[in-house]
């Protein structure tokens, strides 16, 4: 059995290392939970014994196969839920990830099982992520960030990089939502910002707004 904590530490790695292909460095992971490098240093220990993890100086630190699986099973758990908040309890997109957090923990197997039956096997979540299968298996997407459209490029919105309250209410004043065809109409050379047209609605958005928006290109 894991412990809460140890739970998270597991999935921040995973998460890390689904953008890289090198060892995490116990930096990167303090940074993404918001803690000590030293408590890290500690954890990882803790995690070593367990077997789920594997660390080696100057190289940082990689799951193993078990340690994928558990952090695998922890992630598609927090995003089953995700849609069931939104889907059958009226959640809006940025009110689930706090509430998933919490969820994510339960230890049934059954209980998750039968929640993917219930949901009708969701492949991805609200935010546009892909939900693991029970083996762990996640099937990776093949998707642009809006800032790398060129001028007249269409895609449409499958996906957020920044996850937060925040930027998903930000994202739904603008009327910007997963499913919707972007077309880029400008680049600002001055600013990187992007004229886009949403719905027959043009929007002017930032560098950071681009940056953070993943598309599929049509």
């Amino acid at each position: 059995m894991f412990t809460l904590s140890e739970e998270n530490y597991l999935k921040a790695i995973y998460h890390l290392e689904l953008d890289s292909d090198k060892g995490i460095s116990t930096n990167a992971i303090a940074k993404k939970l918001e803690t000590k490098a030293s408590s890290v240093t500690d954890m990882i220990k803790k995690l070593s014994e367990k077997e789920v993890v594997v660390y080696k100086k100057y190289k940082g630190v990689k799951l193993t196969d078990l340690g994928k699986k558990i952090a695998a099973n922890i992630v598609r758990k927090h995003r089953l839920w995700e849609v069931f908040l939104v889907e059958k309890l009226n959640f809006s997109w940025d009110e689930v990830h706090d509430v998933a957090e919490q969820l994510e923990h339960i230890k049934s197997p059954k209980l998750i099982e039968q929640l993917d039956a219930f949901l009708g096997f969701p492949t991805h979540d609200p935010h546009g992520d892909p939900i693991p299968d029970k083996e762990g298996n996640l099937k990776t997407v093949e998707k642009s960030l809006l800032s790398t459209l060129l001028k007249n490029e269409s895609g449409i919105c499958i996906g957020v990089d920044d996850s937060s309250s925040e930027f998903l209410k930000f994202l739904d004043k603008k009327g910007i939502t997963l499913g919707k065809q972007i077309t880029v109409l400008e680049k600002e050379d001055f600013d990187d910002s992007v004229s886009i047209k949403v719905d027959d609605i043009k929007l002017s958005i930032s560098n950071k707004i681009a940056n953070n928006l993943y598309i599929k290109k049509i």
